[in-house]
């Protein structure tokens, strides 16, 4: 308590009582069916509450035909989502969290493929989050969507929500409306202040008026310079102001970026943490009414204690790290904040599964939209515990030896190398990405409470493993870079044309510092993800002359679902490295490569002192496929290489099963 006693403190709201000042922030789970919160929203949000999230805010609700913008969200303008509301607000309020809804409507950067509607706006501007144009509103249909917001507030309110969030971050519609450059309007909803926050303090006066005293109403706005034509602090501080003058606004929440500057919006580990908390500072000196929460990469505890205690906000929203650890707020309360899986702020599966229009889940925490089937983060203890054999400490096998002890059985794993984390563990030591670094000392930590034995520096092989007493195996043995070098876009090759000639290494050979790379190297990156691109950004850091070949259209391809791949290119741009896209490699010749481009057939060669591929691993399995009288499991990328996010969900899944 007392190294995080001002984020422990509680806070009242309306008459509603917070327990410390951890938000669980509005976030596009994505988990609704038809339209309608079912077992997979309650679990999720209900697991948040049981692990000590003081305030909740669900997922964000449209509020009219022209502001779809996900498969998942709730419906609009039904009242069936009530009952539906209530077997999700009722258990989390039972679990000690107050939960708010979040009200929203995107403006011109709609989804027609989703609403088959057009995009309303203040002046008909452009989308950002697709190429189509909008409709500038006529006066009745601005009065048809505050009377939507309010009709959605009541429809909160009868589903058992103690407030409603209104949405006006990120250049939303109500951010357009407060934006000289998106709003051009002559009449009484455009130019001057008073005016062009008329929309907004409209539809809140409304739900105060409908909804009464003691419902709790937020207001999200966010902050961001990227671009002249945003609103800039001072702007948005004015704005504030305004707002908290009329005492209808209980509290405001900023976070960071926006649909022109979409990679902020929600950080990966390329931004630095608590990115908005100078300007929420800013706002606690213009407000008198309204709390202030910040957002946008408040990562651990730490973060959250040092941001309140300094003044700079009341409350902090905390997303992505009550995504990885549903129980952060109650282990920091009970004095543990060490036990806090810390988020790798990798956005894999969170925004980039929302991204592909899927329920949103967590790399490091595969629960993340099973807490319905799986239990969330907490386990049930085994019946019958059993001795356990863990072969390999890579993602897969730290996850299946974790779960299975806390279950109750005895474990022990053994890994051939010095250290666990298997080639996960090389990822940590790209540039920015030490997070992952960090989730290994959790785990150790882990097996020291749960009376895991960990082996390190022992290779089991065949008899070792059938001698040994545990009745189960869990094979874990990972993968290995592809000998021959296949292109998956150059079939026709086979092996790389030159593989004999040397001076050719995989990307873990270039991480654990075992390659020769000299001054000049491609990097041939057919993943499109962050193991050949992290890798090519290390080498320009350290000077190399990098130049990169990939058969995909750009570079980063697979990370753009993660908003990751721009600030990426950036980087490397910066750096000096060289963007060869849509080309393979056609030969390697020991001292440089020849490029085939895809889209035209020409060829050229490239001066290079090394060769780094990044092609498709395969499987390390030399193990029978099962051991006489035991139970046998094989478990990520040894029953198929794939990303760290299937390796964590399999170790989990296979042993809550045992």
């Amino acid at each position: 308590m007392s190294q995080h006693r001002h984020l422990l403190s509680p806070l009242t709201l309306r008459g509603q009582t917070l327990r410390n000042r951890i938000v669980f922030g509005a976030h596009t789970n994505n988990m609704a069916e038809q339209g309608l919160p079912g077992p997979r929203t309650a679990a999720y949000l209900l697991e948040r509450a049981l692990g000590g999230a003081a305030m909740i805010v669900a997922e964000p609700m449209p509020v009219h035909r022209t502001g779809v913008l996900t498969r998942g969200n709730f419906r609009h303008g039904d009242d069936a989502v009530i009952p539906h509301f209530r077997r999700v607000t009722e258990p989390v309020q039972e679990a000690g969290a107050v939960i708010l809804q979040q009200l929203y409507h995107i403006g011109a950067h709609g989804d027609s493929d989703l609403s088959f509607q057009p995009h309303w706006s203040p002046s008909g501007g452009p989308s950002y989050h697709d190429s189509d144009g909008s409709h500038r509103m006529t006066e009745a249909e601005i009065e048809e969507l505050i009377a939507a917001h309010i009709a959605a507030a009541l429809r909160c309110k009868a589903g058992g929500f103690q407030g409603v969030e209104v949405w006006a971050a990120y250049h939303s519609l109500l951010d357009q409306f407060w934006t000289p450059w998106s709003n051009t309007r002559d009449d009484q909803w455009g130019g001057s202040l008073e005016n062009r926050t008329r929309f907004s303090r409209r539809i809140i006066e409304g739900i105060r008026r409908a909804c009464g005293e003691d419902f709790i109403i937020g207001l999200a706005v966010s902050t961001s310079d990227s671009h002249q034509v945003t609103l800039q602090v001072e702007s948005l501080l004015e704005i504030v102001a305004l707002h908290d003058a009329t005492g209808h606004v209980d509290y405001i929440t900023c976070g960071s970026g926006g649909y022109l500057d979409f990679e902020r919006l929600m950080p990966t580990f390329l931004f630095g943490e608590k990115l908005t908390a100078p300007v929420t500072e800013q706002m606690k000196a213009v407000v008198k009414h309204a709390r202030v929460t910040s957002e946008a990469h408040i990562r651990t505890p730490e973060n959250a204690e040092a941001v309140i205690a300094a003044g700079q906000a009341d409350l902090v929203s905390i997303v992505r790290g009550q995504i990885a650890d549903p129980h952060l707020a109650r282990k920091t309360s009970e004095g543990r904040a060490e036990d806090v899986r810390g988020r790798i702020s990798c956005n894999q599966m969170c925004w980039g599964r929302r991204s592909r229009d899927y329920w949103i889940s967590c790399l490091i925490n595969p629960s993340v939209g099973r807490e319905w089937e799986w239990g969330g983060d907490r386990f049930t203890p085994t019946p019958t515990p059993r001795d356990v054999l863990v072969v390999g400490a890579g993602p897969a096998g730290l996850e299946a030896a974790r779960v299975a002890a806390e279950r109750g059985h005895r474990v022990e794993i053994a890994e051939a190398g010095p250290q666990i984390g298997g080639q996960f563990r090389l990822a940590g030591m790209q540039p920015r990405r030490g997070q992952i670094t960090d989730l290994w000392g959790w785990y150790e930590r882990q097996f020291t409470q749960l009376g895991v034995t960990l082996r390190l520096n022992t290779f089991l092989d065949e008899d070792d493993i059938a001698a040994h007493p545990a009745g189960v195996v869990i094979l874990a043995t990972g993968s290995l870079p592809d000998p021959e070098a296949r292109q998956r876009w150059f079939p026709e090759a086979g092996p790389l044309p030159g593989l004999e000639l040397g001076q050719v290494y995989a990307v873990e050979d270039v991480l654990r510092r075992e390659a020769r790379l000299g001054d000049t190297v491609i990097v041939l990156d057919e993943g499109g993800n962050w193991r050949g691109v992290g890798t090519a950004w290390a080498l320009a850091e350290q000077g190399k002359r990098v130049v990169i070949v990939t058969p995909d259209p750009f570079i980063g391809k697979e990370i753009a679902r993660t908003s990751a791949d721009g600030p990426a290119r950036g980087r490397l741009a910066r750096a000096g490295a060289r963007f060869l896209t849509e080309h393979v490699i056609t030969r390697w010749h020991g001292n440089g490569a020849t490029v085939r481009n895809l889209l035209t057939g020409a060829e050229e060669t490239i001066a290079a002192s090394a060769l780094v591929v990044a092609t498709t691993n395969q499987a390390f399995d030399p193990f029978p496929e099962t051991f006489a009288g035991k139970e046998t499991h094989r478990i990520g990328d040894c029953a198929a290489p794939r990303q760290a996010p299937y390796a964590f969900h399999e170790g989990r899944r296979v042993a809550l099963g045992l």
